[in-house]
């Protein structure tokens, strides 16, 4: 090496001022990443100024034009030069930082957009005339007589131009588009009183509509409810549950998926802190901490909830794009979050999603080979079907009846004062292969894993009997010395208490040393230096860790299977109804201790339609 610091010269070097027009394009730097960036800034600027409907257009991914036109307040005509100002915005005065009730507050984005691109401001405010401005990579024209009615439209036309640079890192036009969307629909929940249009119009003309949803009517929780069914889907609609609830001034509120209704990836989680879309790993490891215990590792819940508080106990300004937020207590709004989740997992009890019925049709339903069949005569009423029994009994005890019962055993009715078909579970009717159990409901059927059903009522119980008398704890004959650094020793003495309910028994051993003198028996022989290792590695992306208590959880669920009905045992009727009024009283029934469900529903009109009687 001919130099050992190259960034060194023997020249004094110079400090000089930057200009008005690089300063620009440094802030456009951290501000508009992409064009999805500035789609981004612009729309939440159309809803600060209080739109009820916002348009976006976009051609080739962004690169080439962004236009959004809004029918909010507008600006005056002697404002426009000024909001193209550095650090200019009507949305504070400075004084108190953490006082923000708007989307924007930097007063950055406009000048950071006319510094890299070619943008065009027309804008008409109430009493006034519609003025037009534009700045071309910086330099700005006069503001002169524009036509508009109302509101503000902004074009934005070949962005990053004035720094070819960055052209080179974007991607490919339909991952631009893709990304547009997803802004725009993350919008669109933040604020279900609004109209989104997107439209593409990548060649020119009136181009393709790509999104749109019309502005809600309702109360808060009907409105969001049909925006998220609109941008998510009416199965996450149907299959969420509401969720609401508030802790020492922070309220929670929102739809979050059962857990049979799980997905492959973390696509479908959508969070907001005071209406913003933020995508904060506090809270994200929040989500993924309640539902920890009814999920495999490789499935993720489906949610979107809204965080709102004042803004003095949250921090907006820790990163130029607002995509991360720091709270004053950020062990408070996990906490509320873990368990608003937790309380409305419990209180849907055995429900299920119904996308496992659909999947289950579907994977029944024949090929068509030609044009349906037509019955001659229509299904008989209920009444008329039960008469006939008696009937049709003889014909069950033919010969061909027994070879059948060896998949299937019969399940003589019992007498009670409450028709069982009247429980959401409804009555065993009988088992096949030794292992489902086929009840009829009032109208339709369940089909019932009897091993995964029982495993959970098991392991449900060992939970209750867990939390009532404690997690025994094993002493350890010569307690472990565990080496790590002082910080770390104090991040793991400041939840001692936490890991002690648990059977973790842990103290200061001077300097950065920790002294593991209990373990939780049931856990057996442990690693302590590991476990300890994991508790900070979650710590240091969570917040918290639950490494412990899901280390011991997976022994209970471990024993829980082993202690549950087997398959290939056959059951008696009182057994399979016994099971299914159990499941009816147990919480997190639905699903078995690995997130699968433990039982699929079939209505009669659905099993009707596989067979024609349409």
């Amino acid at each position: 090496m001919s130099k050992l610091a190259p960034n060194m010269s023997d020249t004094q070097p110079v400090i000089r001022q930057l200009d008005d027009a690089a300063i620009n394009r440094i802030a456009a730097g951290e501000v508009v990443e992409r064009p999805a960036s500035a789609v981004k800034e612009l729309v939440e600027n159309a809803i600060d100024a209080g739109a009820h409907r916002i348009e976006v257009a976009y051609a080739d991914g962004g690169k080439t034009l962004i236009r959004v036109v809004d029918d909010g307040c507008g600006i005056v005509p002697d404002a426009l030069p000024l909001a193209l100002s550095r650090h200019a915005t009507s949305k504070i005065d400075g004084s108190d930082l953490l006082n923000i009730h708007t989307f924007g507050f930097r007063g950055e984005a406009l000048p950071s957009l006319g510094a890299v691109g070619r943008l065009t401001i027309t804008s008409r405010a109430a009493g006034h005339d519609a003025h037009e401005i534009a700045v071309n990579g910086g330099a700005m024209s006069p503001v002169k007589p524009a036509a508009l009615s109302k509101g503000t439209v902004v074009e934005l036309r070949d962005l990053f131009f004035a720094t070819p640079a960055r052209l080179k890192f974007m991607r490919t036009d339909r991952a631009e588009s893709q990304a547009i969307s997803d802004v725009i629909k993350r919008l669109a929940m933040a604020e279900p009183f609004v109209g989104f249009t997107l439209r593409d119009v990548t060649g020119g003309g009136e181009g393709r509509v790509t999104f749109r949803v019309d502005a809600e009517n309702g109360d808060l929780f009907d409105a969001l409810h049909g925006r998220l069914a609109q941008i998510i889907g009416k199965e996450f609609a149907d299959n969420s549950l509401r969720i609401e609830a508030e802790r020492e001034g922070l309220h929670l509120t929102g739809f979050s998926a059962l857990p049979t209704y799980s997905r492959g990836s973390a696509v479908t989680q959508y969070l907001f802190v005071n209406g913003r879309p933020v995508r904060d790993k506090l809270l994200y490891g929040a989500l993924r901490g309640a539902y920890f215990d009814f999920l495999s590792r490789d499935r993720h819940p489906a949610a979107a909830l809204f965080l709102d508080c004042d803004p003095q106990l949250v921090d907006v300004n820790v990163h130029p794009a607002k995509s991360e937020v720091r709270f004053r207590d950020p062990g408070l709004a996990r906490g509320l979050i873990v368990s608003a989740l937790r309380h409305a997992l419990a209180d849907a009890g055995h429900r299920a999603s119904t996308t496992l019925a659909d999947a289950t049709l579907g994977a029944m339903r024949p090929e068509v080979t030609g044009p349906a069949r037509v019955y001659q005569m229509d299904r008989p009423l209920r009444g008329a079907m039960r008469a006939s029994y008696p009937a049709h009994a003889p014909g069950f005890e033919t010969a061909g009846f027994e070879e059948t019962a060896a998949v299937f055993s019969r399940v003589e009715p019992v007498i009670e004062d409450t028709p069982t078909e009247q429980f959401p579970l409804g009555a065993a009717r009988g088992q096949v292969h030794e292992n489902y159990i086929i009840a009829q409901t009032s109208d339709g059927m369940v089909i019932v894993d009897q091993h995964a059903a029982h495993e959970r009522l098991v392991y449900e119980k060992l939970k209750t009997q867990m939390a009532e008398n404690g997690v025994a704890a094993q002493a350890l004959l010569i307690p472990e010395i565990v080496e790590i650094s002082d910080g770390d020793c104090a991040r793991l003495m400041e939840i001692a208490s936490d890991l002690d309910r648990f059977g973790l028994g842990i103290e200061r051993f001077g300097g950065g040393a920790i002294a593991v003198r209990e373990t939780p028996a049931i856990l057996g022989e442990v690693n302590s230096k590991a476990m300890l290792l994991d508790i900070l590695d979650e710590l240091s992306d969570q917040g918290e860790s639950i490494a412990v208590q899901a280390k011991i959880e997976a022994i209970l669920s471990r024993v829980a299977c082993h202690g549950s009905i087997r398959s290939g045992r056959r059951m008696r009727g009182e057994e399979m109804n016994a099971l299914l009024r159990e499941m009816e009283a147990t919480p997190h029934s639905g699903q078995c201790n690995h997130g699968r469900p433990t039982y699929v529903e079939l209505k009669l009109a659905d099993i009707e339609r596989l067979f024609g009687r349409t």
